[in-house]
């Protein structure tokens, strides 16, 4: 079976819909566009199969096809200018930096945001893309830089309006048991995975009610189920999620999609520098109080770092699944309201929502071992043992 591919580059390319000097899109029908159709019935379904040996078979993959559309959407919305343009915060880096760097080779026209405009990320972005992109400087927690990135912005697409809003910033700060992380760690996600986000959104919202676009909020898997560790950034990806469910019903009146990704985990680089590691564990360390030190013991607390040194060996170097999930949040006519790209990204959520708590909680303890044991369990532990 042929793996789906709704999102070809032929198909995500504007100048694929101008037709005979018409700016809408190109729908597939019989006739002379049958071979488009059941070609796109071969690739989301059955690949492998030969087509061509009877007239039976060609209805059976037009059919296929149009089932095909009606679940996941038309490749590309109907647009009535030519020239769409996309805006991405976190561009630097990993899901930001790919994506910029794929719409800007489909001919889009991207602005993409960055922490540091004069980082590499920024000057990779300047020497592989086209003059169509524009690079930004975008710290989503400075209230001017967001402003200033809107006049910009504003100022290119003028009346035309703006496609597509990605929030993808985000930090993962450094990943321990809530009761460890100190108050800065909380405030800090918070800061940039929720706050940050929400006034991109609303900042850029007048450009997307032009043109009727598309809203994408980057949450993450730890956004809708509970994991062990994340109670800062899940906490901060919970919120943006909840944010962009009342945004997707309130926005639907001006004819603005809003959709959430909760992908599983992925090699970003999100987790940050051994730097910043060092930062962050010396501000937890210095902020533990005394009982709470003692009762975690050294050896607990230094087996936060080895976790987060191990973190991207288990996360997918393959960014594909969350790339397309964007695009098709991004082009599809009929986006899905949340996607869950990525290995174990959906059936931790169906557990959660369909089965008790107590084995939810009895499956995540399992999936994910909790390693080394705080000192005063163990102590309690041995005692047990010798009763």
């Amino acid at each position: 079976m042929g793996k789906p591919c709704l999102l070809s580059q032929e198909w995500a390319n504007p100048a694929f819909y101008h037709r005979n000097g018409q700016n809408l899109p190109f729908l597939p029908g019989v006739g002379k566009n049958l071979p488009f159709l059941t070609e796109i019935g071969k690739t989301c379904l059955f690949s492998q199969v030969s087509w061509k040996t009877s007239c039976p078979r060609v209805s059976a993959w037009t059919l296929s096809s149009y089932f095909c559309l009606y679940l996941h959407g038309f490749p590309m919305c109907d647009r009535p200018t030519f020239q769409v343009f996309f805006m991405f915060s976190g561009s630097d880096t990993g899901i930001g930096h790919a994506l910029a760097k794929h719409l800007d080779s489909l001919g889009f026209v991207v602005f993409a945001g960055v922490l540091h405009k004069d980082g590499p990320g920024a000057a990779e972005l300047r020497r592989s893309c086209s003059q169509r992109l524009c690079v930004l400087q975008l710290d989503i927690t400075n209230s001017t830089q967001v402003k200033e990135a809107y006049l910009t912005v504003s100022e290119k697409v003028q009346n035309a309006g703006l496609w597509g809003v990605v929030n993808n910033a985000g930090i993962l700060g450094f990943p321990a048991d809530g009761e460890l992380l100190p108050m800065s760690t909380y405030r800090h996600c918070m800061e940039v995975n929720f706050f940050g986000a929400v006034e991109v959104s609303k900042t850029f919202l007048p450009l997307l009610r032009k043109s009727q676009g598309r809203l994408v909020n980057m949450s993450s898997m730890a956004g809708g189920i509970p994991l062990p560790r994340y109670a800062a950034y899940g906490a901060s990806k919970a919120a943006l999620s909840m944010f962009s469910g009342v945004m997707r019903q309130e926005l639907s009146k001006w004819g603005i999609k809003v959709m959430a990704i909760h992908p599983s985990g992925f090699r970003t680089g999100i987790e940050g520098t051994a730097e910043q590691w060092d930062r962050q564990e010396k501000e937890l360390m210095e902020n533990l109080p005394a009982d709470t030190r003692q009762a975690y013991g050294e050896e607990y607390l230094l087996g936060l770092r080895n976790y987060l040194l191990h973190l991207p060996s288990h996360c997918a170097p393959d960014l594909s699944p969350v790339l397309g999930s964007v695009l098709h949040a991004l082009l599809a006519r009929r986006p899905q309201g949340l996607y869950t790209p990525g290995k174990g990204a959906y059936a931790p959520l169906c557990i959660f929502c369909c089965f008790p708590l107590w084995f939810y909680d009895f499956f995540i303890s399992k999936v994910l071992s909790a390693g080394s044991v705080p000192r005063q369990l163990r102590a309690s532990g041995d005692e047990g043992k010798n009763l």
